[in-house]
């Protein structure tokens, strides 16, 4: 009998408890209807806002970069580099406008890219560092391109010490088997060029040890006893 009355007294206090907390939770939203409805108005603009822009803006407006793209790669293709950058016929837009026109999408940050690479071939190293500096890389293949082109126009205004920094990263950005022993090798040459063999043998190494059958790697042997013999 005491049981069931201390049973019947905790489910009394279990029940005053559950009550009391729910009316603690009607009051304070009495007290703070205001701010918590603006609160979840405000969430609620800030997601619709987001959808809205998502929708209505970013999406039009990546595809019509997508499509302005297209006549400027073609000219890229055929090594029309300048026409490329900056008229490349029939009412498309250069990969200059494309950046300055189009900020923020996958074509414009592809577009820095075929910019630097434009004015690399052209022969304006600074700008081209400028452009490939700025161009964000994604997946495997495309890090391995922008500072493997980097190296090369550092290398043409003979800032060494920042070439060689580029076309390490460039050897480190991805394991492609034609890319990287490509650059890796630029790394050991330019080494030699400065004199330090040690450091060309270790690279030339590296691509015998990892790259043997790539193109770069099948004569490799050859620039393995050339530093060699210059250590020696």
């Amino acid at each position: 009998m005491a049981r069931r009355k201390k049973t019947r007294r905790a489910e009394e206090e279990t029940l005053i408890d559950i009550v009391d907390a729910k009316e603690q939770a009607e009051d304070f939203f009495e007290r703070n209807q205001k701010l918590i409805l603006g609160i979840l108005g405000v969430i609620a603009l800030i997601i619709g806002g987001y959808f809205a822009y998502h929708t209505f803006y970013k999406i039009p407006r990546d595809r019509e970069a997508s499509e302005q793209i297209f006549q400027a790669e073609l000219q890229f293709q055929r090594d029309s580099f300048e026409l490329a950058l900056l008229n490349p016929g029939g009412g498309y837009s250069g990969f200059l406008d494309i950046i300055d026109n189009y900020g923020g999408t996958k074509t414009a940050n592809l577009a820095k890219y075929y910019a630097g690479i434009c004015y690399l071939h052209l022969g304006k190293f600074e700008a081209a560092v400028s452009y490939l500096k700025d161009f964000k890389p994604h997946g495997q293949i495309t890090p391995i391109m922008k500072f493997g082109a980097m190296g090369d126009a550092y290398s043409e205004m003979e800032q060494f010490s920042e070439a060689e920094d580029a076309y390490r990263k460039a050897g480190r950005a991805a394991d492609n088997n034609f890319l990287t022993p490509y650059y890796l090798k630029k790394l050991g040459l330019l080494y030699e060029q400065q004199g330090d063999y040690a450091a060309a043998l270790e690279v030339f190494k590296q691509i015998k040890e990892d790259y043997s059958q790539s193109q770069d790697g099948f004569n490799i042997d050859k620039f393995i006893n050339r530093a060699q013999a210059a250590i020696n």
